[in-house]
Parts: C-alpha cells; sequence; structure tokens
C-alpha cells in the first residue's frame, strides 16, 4: 500500500483524503463534491469503486498507457524526415507548425511537435534570462498619432545575395507597418517608404525615430575641450526633417533604443521569421524581396501581429491640394541666381528662360529640387522657373610659374665638387675660438 501512494500526485491524495472522510461519515458527500469540484453523483460513484480498487480509485485508467491521438511511427519520421532539411534550419515549434500546415499539409499542434523536434535533436528551448522589470509605455490610442520609423541592419539573405537593409514604419497605436529593403540605408530610400506611408494612409501626427544623421543634425563639438558647457544651438533641419516639417508632421527623436522599443521588437521578429521565409521561398535578389514583402509578409504581419487601437478612427490627415509630394520629398537647395540669370548646380551652368524671369530674380535665391526619380525643378518665391542647361567652356589651367634662377655663384659643377675636398686637412681648433669665428 505504501509503494501504491508513493505513485499517487499530490491532487490524487486529497481527492482520496476526501473520499475516506465522507466514508467515515466525517463529512458529507456535498462538502466531499465540493473540494473535489466535482459533483455528487461522481463520488458516490467513486465510493463504490472503492470497495474493490481500494486507494487506486482515484487514479485516472489511462495513466501509463498511450493516448488514442499518438502519431504514427511513420508520420513522426516524415516530419522528421522535413524538418531536417537544411531550409528548416532554426525553425521553432511555432514557426515549423505553420510551415508544415501550410507548405505540406500536415496539420500538428505546437507542443506535440515541440517535444518531437527536442527528442530528434532538431530544436533546443532557451534558457530564459530574468530580466529588469520595465513598464512598458502605453499605446497611442489613436492608429496615425505616432509612427516609429528604424531602420535594421542584418544579413536578411543568408550570403545569397547582395548586404541588405530593412526599414520599417510601425504605427504606435496598432502595429501597421510598411516595410522595404535596400542596399543603402539613404535619404531617397528613406523618403520612398515615407511616400509609400502617405499615399495609402495620409499625414501622420508625428514621426518617432532616433538620432542618426538622416534625422537630426548634431552640432559639431571641440574634442580638446570636453565636458565644455556650451549653450545648445538650433541647427538646420535634415532633407527628411525639412521634409516632414513641410507636411506638418512633428519630428520627435528618442534619446535611447528602449524609448523606440515597438519598432525594436518588430525587428527581432522580422530577423527571425523572416530570414527563414525568405530561404524558403529562394529569394536572392532586391527586387524579389520587396515583392516578398508586399504580396507575403506584410499581409502576414496585418493578420496575425496587429492590435486594434484603444480609439476608433483615424488620426491620420489627408494630403491637401498645395501638397506636391513630388516637391518635397526630394533633395532640396537653394543657390544664387548670377546677374546673367545662370544657376551653378553640381558642376553645372543652368539658364533659366526669358519667359520666367521677373523682377527681384537677379541675385536672388532659388530652389533647386533633386527629385527621387532623378529629374531637376527650380522655383522662386514658390512658383515653377523654366531652365536649360548651358554649355560652359571649360576655362584653361593656369601655367606653372617659372623658376627662379638660383643665387649660387659657384655655377659650375667642377667648382661644387672641389668645394670641401681639403676639409680634412684643415687643422682642429679649441671650441672657444671656433664660436668666436665668423660665419
Amino acid at each position: 500500500m505504501a509503494q501504491e501512494l508513493m505513485a499517487l500526485t499530490q491532487t490524487e491524495r486529497d481527492w482520496l483524503d476526501w473520499l475516506k472522510q465522507a466514508k467515515r461519515k466525517q463529512i458529507t458527500q456535498r462538502k466531499a463534491a465540493e473540494q473535489m469540484q466535482v459533483s455528487e453523483r461522481w463520488v458516490r460513484k467513486l465510493l463504490q469503486r472503492m470497495k474493490q480498487e481500494g486507494d487506486q480509485v482515484v487514479v485516472h485508467k489511462l495513466r501509463g498507457k498511450p493516448s488514442n491521438r499518438r502519431w504514427s511511427e511513420a508520420l513522426r519520421s516524415q516530419i522528421i524526415t522535413i524538418l531536417a532539411q537544411p531550409v528548416y534550419a532554426g525553425f521553432g515549434p511555432t514557426l515549423a507548425a505553420e510551415y508544415l500546415a501550410s507548405k505540406h499539409q500536415i496539420q500538428v499542434g505546437r507542443e506535440a511537435l515541440r517535444k518531437l523536434m527536442s527528442g530528434a535533436g532538431l530544436w533546443r528551448a532557451r534558457r530564459r534570462k530574468v530580466e529588469a522589470v520595465h513598464t512598458w509605455r502605453e499605446r497611442r490610442s489613436r492608429f496615425g498619432e505616432l509612427v516609429q520609423w528604424d531602420t535594421s541592419t542584418h544579413d536578411w539573405l543568408e550570403g545569397r545575395g547582395p548586404q541588405l537593409k530593412l526599414i520599417r514604419l510601425i504605427d504606435d497605436a496598432t502595429s501597421r507597418s510598411l516595410l522595404r529593403f535596400a542596399e543603402h540605408d539613404s535619404m531617397e530610400e528613406n523618403l520612398g517608404l515615407l511616400e509609400r506611408w502617405l499615399r495609402t494612409f495620409g499625414r501622420m501626427g508625428s514621426c518617432y525615430t532616433d538620432k542618426a544623421s538622416l534625422f537630426l543634425t548634431t552640432e559639431k563639438r571641440r574634442r580638446d575641450h570636453p565636458g565644455e558647457e556650451l549653450d545648445a544651438r538650433q541647427m538646420p533641419p535634415t532633407q527628411i526633417g525639412r521634409a516632414l516639417g513641410e507636411l506638418q508632421i512633428v519630428l520627435i527623436e528618442a534619446h535611447s533604443p528602449q524609448a523606440k522599443g515597438r519598432v525594436e521588437r518588430a525587428f527581432g521578429t522580422d530577423q527571425d521569421r523572416l530570414v527563414k521565409a525568405l530561404r524558403e521561398a529562394k529569394v536572392c535578389t532586391l527586387e524579389a524581396a520587396n515583392a516578398y514583402l508586399e504580396k507575403v509578409y506584410e499581409p502576414w504581419w496585418e493578420a496575425n501581429c496587429t492590435v486594434v487601437a484603444a480609439e476608433a478612427g483615424d488620426a491620420h490627415r489627408p494630403l491637401r491640394k498645395d501638397h506636391n509630394l513630388a516637391s518635397i520629398l526630394s533633395r532640396v537647395e537653394s543657390r544664387q541666381v548670377h546677374r546673367d540669370y545662370t544657376v551653378h548646380f553640381q558642376n553645372r551652368e543652368y539658364r533659366i528662360e526669358r519667359g520666367d524671369i521677373v523682377a527681384g530674380l537677379r541675385g536672388a535665391q532659388v530652389r533647386i529640387e533633386q527629385r527621387l526619380e532623378g529629374s531637376l525643378a527650380m522655383s522662386f518665391r514658390g512658383k515653377a522657373v523654366r531652365f536649360q542647361e548651358c554649355s560652359v567652356p571649360a576655362k584653361p589651367l593656369p601655367a606653372p610659374p617659372a623658376r627662379k634662377p638660383r643665387k649660387n655663384p659657384s655655377t659650375n659643377p667642377a667648382q661644387r665638387k672641389a668645394w670641401g675636398r681639403s676639409y680634412q686637412q684643415m687643422k682642429d681648433i679649441p671650441l672657444w675660438q671656433a664660436a668666436k669665428a665668423r660665419g
């Protein structure tokens, strides 16, 4: 009997104690049913079976027997063979279960697959680290109030193609996102993704970014004066900062990566799932990677990783008629108009057409826009100005200055060679006499 009791769990021991109290009529059957959280009818059945089975009445009849839902050995071998392929290397149980259902039509549970993968050596659980308690900032209440903006550098194609960077815009309230792969984290690539967001949803209330040079102009400080307290100066905005200002979008810079944790955690998901998805789809080029984002990954993110905003409604503002995105989302610089109504830009001369010359144009500053598609545009006081490139004759290089003749009178090589020949034959003199000698 002692060995049988050792095989019981703590819950089964409690059940057995309440049944024996009910059998000795120390408590009522209703009281025992309340403690065991079962019906009185089941308590009466257990008391009747207790006469033949003894204390083992509380043990479930299926303990130690294989489950009726146990996979067959053929199915287990098939799953292990599929997941052992190199394309599924590093897949966790959750992601592996999704791919088995979508690609191989095998419906399996996540926990059962976890045990199978652990037993086959295909996956090993990582030990969780005890982290410091951190209170997360609450999400914004409406869609479009705040959009986080960042770029992730990672080996997205695992050596199958060029090194890519992933640019992401993610809404803080709902986690709705737009993504774009690029070979360089440039102003043009970031403005291209911003244009797609503006045309899809409208103007967001504010953008939350880091202090990268694309978003914020940092004041230069002297290195030889560390710790020197200087008053902060208002620095000119970057091209992205100027574009956001013209769209009435507030730019907020984060002081730490943890401050923009929404986009950082999204990149963690991307670096796990997206890398493996690109591997399974055999993506090797930038064009194929961006096509996979738009057709597959972004719809999956929308269906599985977004939430409902706390408040209904959309905080995005529509684009007005005076918002020319081609003009705003461009590289803008100012140039002075010369006396002959020409403008010098990027080592080229452009002449303003006579029909667009107005009073005050000579010597004034014009706005030159280098559009994302590569074209140039010029405007003066908000009005477009037509221009055309003019050929400029190349300036001849200045002739090198003539070398002046040397003032050494001994121009004869024989005389220069004879000088100092009798130096070794000179008589030594004391140092104090040499100091008094002239020359």
